[in-house]
This record gives structure tokens, C-alpha cells and sequence, in this order.
């Protein structure tokens, strides 16, 4: 084995994209997925590589401080990928402890395994930190996100996501920790928990069900493809540089109500319903607090830095999404009821392996 990497809620949407890649990239390194199987961690989601034979699952929660020590004494990690957190607003709103314990507590312990194991000496070694361009705030009607914008978050989930990037970089600072830290813009794609507006929309028309849409609707969000995500997290893990923020974004931006037509349409199209009948379950609903107007990543840094730029247009990405939602709706009923979890005890009797 050529390295050994801990990936950190590697069983959840983005992560599981993470997972499979450096495992079908790089069949000589060692991965170790740790996850806690919360809800919106599910093992179904890496069946395909579970076999792989440097893959390793642990069931672990990030604050649980013992057991991730017994897991660097037992794995000795070159590198961590850490996207382990709490990451729906509202949520968060209902219950900020929670985002707090996962986010910034749970980021510190895995910062003081890491810097314990591997004891000052850090040479060629790496924790890279997955965050959100939500802890930049709100954006006027112009402008973008760059690497050096101030913080300024507005919600409880990005407060805490604010505060683990603080103290990510305070590591590298205070004890010469190399760390990286990137930020993205929102993502979207198969295999994600159907509260995110694109799945729970996905689901609810096939459902004939309503499409609750926040205050006026003109929202304005940045949207990645997950899979392009997964791309620049490996670029950024093996060629960015230590100490350095890198921005991820879709170069695309779309106002709530103009991406749920495009999504209606799409999937009037798919399920063969009359032009328009989806757009009739659009519902209006309360505005939710402290909800940004827009978000825009300035991705140009990666792009120049490490060449790297989104491969699909959103038209393409959302339509092979609708696509594998429409391919698995198992699956979907599976992590919407609960039942997913039997696959974990099925697969491995309540332990990891």
C-alpha cells in the first residue's frame, strides 16, 4: 500500500462519491471510511466497492475521542479527508446542539488524533477539511465568493461549519499541522438524502406530491455536481498546497423557482405527464429564518492553480440525477423510511470491519 487515507463520513452523499473514487482511482491505497451511520449515512451507497481489498469500514462517531485514538494507533494514517458533519439549515434550526457537537467539536477531536498520531512529525502528511461556501454568508445581486472573503454566517449550521474552517487553519497556524481547506458551492446528484431540495422535489413530483418553495422563490444558489465535486477533492488532496483555501464551485447559478421549472419539465418530459403538471405542485411557503439570498463561488484559483473545471453542464447533470432517482426508487423509499439500516446490520452484524 502506497498510502494509508482516513475519509471521514465517507457513507453519506458526498463522501460515498469520495470513497469510490480513490478506491477505483488508486487500487494501491488503503481506505479507511469512517462514518457514524447517521441518517443521512448509508452503506448502500458504496455496495459496488465494499469488496475492494484495501477498503475498510469503521462505524465510528467523530466524538467519540477513544475510539478514533484506537483507530490511528490501529490504521496509522498518512492523510485525512475529513466531510463528516451535520449539513441540512434547517435542521440546524431546529437544533443547533447538534451541528455544534458533529462540526466543531467533532473537527477538534479528529484535529488532536490526528496531530497526537502522527507526533510532530508531519512530512508528507495532510488534513484536507470540506466545507461550504455558506459560511461566507449573503450576496447582493453581484459579486462572488473568493478565497480571502470574511466570514459571515447566518445560520446555526454555518456558524458551525464557520467554526471547525477556524479551527482547522488554527492547527496549521499553532502547531504546523498541514492542513487544506476547501469550500463549496451547493451540490446536487445521485445517492443524496432526499431533504436537499433537487431529491426531495425528484420525489415529491413523482409522488404528485406538493413542491414547497421557500419565499418568493428567487433564492439564488450555485450548483455543483457531485461527481465534479469528487474530482476536484482528489485534485486539491494531491496537488493542492498545504496551508492553502481552494473554492469549488459550478460556475452555474440559478434562482430556486427557475431551477424547480427546469426540474418540472424535465421530469414531465421523463414520466411522460402533460407539459406543465408538475408546475401546477409548486406551493409557496413561510420563509425560513436567516436564509441567504444568494451564494456564488468565485472557483477561478483551482482552475488557474490546478486546472480544474466543472465537466457537465447542469442541464446534463440534473437530467442523469432525475435519471438514477427514477432507476433506484428502492433505494429512495429505503432511506425515506428507515430501512436502509438493516443493510449495515446485514452486511456487517453491527460492526465494522
Amino acid at each position: 500500500m502506497s498510502k494509508t487515507i482516513i475519509i471521514t463520513g465517507g457513507a453519506g452523499f458526498i463522501g460515498s462519491h469520495v470513497v469510490r473514487l480513490f478506491v477505483n482511482k488508486y487500487p494501491g491505497y488503503r481506505i479507511i471510511n469512517l462514518d457514524a451511520l447517521t441518517y443521512a449515512g448509508n452503506l448502500e451507497n458504496l455496495r459496488d466497492i465494499e469488496q475492494a481489498p484495501y477498503y475498510v469500514f469503521v462505524k465510528v462517531n467523530i466524538l467519540d475521542i477513544k475510539e478514533l485514538k484506537n483507530i490511528f494507533e490501529r490504521y496509522h494514517p498518512d492523510a485525512v479527508i475529513h466531510l463528516a458533519a451535520e449539513s441540512h439549515v434547517d435542521r440546524s434550526i431546529l437544533s443547533p446542539m447538534d451541528f455544534v457537537y458533529t462540526n466543531v467539536i467533532g473537527t477538534v477531536n479528529l484535529l488532536n488524533a490526528t496531530k497526537d498520531a502522527w507526533a510532530g512529525s508531519f512530512k508528507d502528511k495532510l488534513f484536507y477539511h470540506i466545507s461550504t461556501d455558506e459560511v461566507y454568508g449573503s450576496l447582493g445581486e453581484k459579486g462572488f465568493f473568493t478565497e480571502t472573503t470574511a466570514y459571515a454566517p447566518n445560520s446555526p449550521y454555518s456558524a458551525s461549519k464557520a467554526s471547525s474552517d477556524h479551527f482547522v487553519r488554527a492547527y496549521g497556524e499553532t502547531f504546523n499541522l498541514p492542513v487544506i481547506v476547501s469550500n463549496c458551492s451547493n451540490n446536487y446528484g445521485p445517492n443524496q438524502f432526499p431533504e436537499k431540495l433537487i431529491p426531495l422535489f425528484i420525489n415529491n413530483i413523482v409522488n404528485e406530491k406538493p413542491l414547497p418553495v421557500y419565499g418568493d422563490g428567487l433564492y439564488t444558489r450555485d450548483w455543483l455536481y457531485v461527481k465534479d465535486h469528487a474530482r476536484a477533492i482528489d485534485l486539491i488532496f494531491h496537488e493542492g498546497k498545504a496551508g492553502e483555501t481552494y473554492n469549488i464551485g459550478g460556475f452555474n447559478e440559478w434562482k430556486n423557482i427557475d431551477l424547480i421549472k427546469l426540474l418540472c419539465r424535465l421530469m414531465d418530459k421523463k414520466l411522460k405527464r402533460t407539459p406543465g403538471s408538475s408546475e401546477q405542485l409548486i406551493t409557496y411557503v413561510k420563509d425560513r429564518p436567516g436564509h441567504d439570498r444568494r451564494y456564488a463561488i468565485d472557483a477561478s484559483k483551482i482552475n488557474r492553480e490546478l486546472g480544474w473545471k466543472p465537466s457537465v453542464t447542469f442541464e446534463q447533470g440534473l437530467s442523469e440525477t432525475i435519471d438514477w432517482y427514477l432507476e433506484n426508487t428502492e433505494w429512495l423509499k429505503r432511506v425515506t423510511n428507515g430501512e436502509y439500516l438493516k443493510y449495515y446490520e446485514e452486511q456487517y452484524g453491527g460492526g465494522g470491519r
